[in-house]
């Protein structure tokens, strides 16, 4: 099955400006993200961004990249335009890997893709893994999926979801004893006419509300298969401490 890996790549960050650009052990975060999307199966491996830098860096390496527009509002409209100018078919298989995540297992590229292509009722893959904390159950900073019985996704959500009333009733500082939480991780295989027609949709209520792009896929109907991960994901890099973390494992200190 050949798919294609997008790696979206914005020069800008609130908290961590050049992002994609900062030095981990010699080389810039994009091109570690790059080098894990090799090791995956797909049959190309695009960097998209919208800064200069960014495609001077990518080539420098030996990345194909392809500059977008920088008023994209989101990561999954910069996959649209980059489906488009290369002439993807409709049924092309596009997997979303995030440029802050240079720990991604290639496994779980693999597994995102495979699971679209054998779910012809699903619009969207992603994946997810199981809560064990009190902490991540909480944070808003934390997805949390609600799947059906086909592992199809209900709602995607920053709450607590489903809601554990008996168990917060008697405590909402420990983990319930019963009950299954399941954290989204950020990586989405789509087909090329279903970016298509994202792109055309203005935000759902939800979407705004929650600040989570995949609700407005939910709210116009759109399928989306959620499995768990094969491989443990490491968390990305939003902030200087996780940039720390990660140069600590690459470097052999984690």
């Amino acid at each position: 099955m050949p798919y294609t890996v997008v790696i979206p790549a914005r020069y800008g960050s609130t908290r961590l400006p050049g992002k994609p650009l900062l030095d981990i052990h010699g080389k810039p975060m994009v091109q570690h993200v790059w080098e894990q999307a090799q090791r995956s199966s797909a049959a190309r491996v695009v960097i998209a961004t919208d800064d200069a830098r960014i495609v001077e860096a990518a080539e420098s390496f030996g990345a194909e990249a392809c500059m977008t527009r920088p008023e994209h509002p989101s990561g999954t409209d910069r996959l649209q335009q980059v489906a488009q100018e290369l002439a993807l078919p409709d049924h092309h298989i596009v997997v979303n890997v995030q440029g802050d995540e240079p720990l991604i297992p290639p496994q779980v590229i693999d597994q995102v893709a495979a699971n679209l292509e054998s779910h012809l009722q699903a619009g969207i893959a992603t994946l997810c893994e199981e809560i064990f904390a009190i902490d991540e159950l909480t944070s808003p900073n934390a997805v949390k999926v609600v799947r059906d019985a086909d592992n199809m996704a209900l709602y995607f959500s920053r709450a607590p979801v489903p809601y554990p009333r008996d168990a917060f009733m008697r405590d909402q500082d420990s983990m319930p004893t019963t009950g299954r939480w399941f954290r989204h991780i950020g990586i989405y295989a789509y087909r090329t006419e279903f970016l298509h027609r994202y792109v055309t949709w203005e935000a759902a209520p939800q979407e705004q509300l929650e600040c989570l792009e995949q609700l407005r896929a939910l709210h116009h109907g759109v399928g989306i298969h959620v499995e768990e991960a094969c491989r443990r994901v490491p968390a990305g890099v939003d902030t200087d401490g996780d940039l720390a973390a990660v140069r600590a494992v690459l470097g052999g200190g984690g």
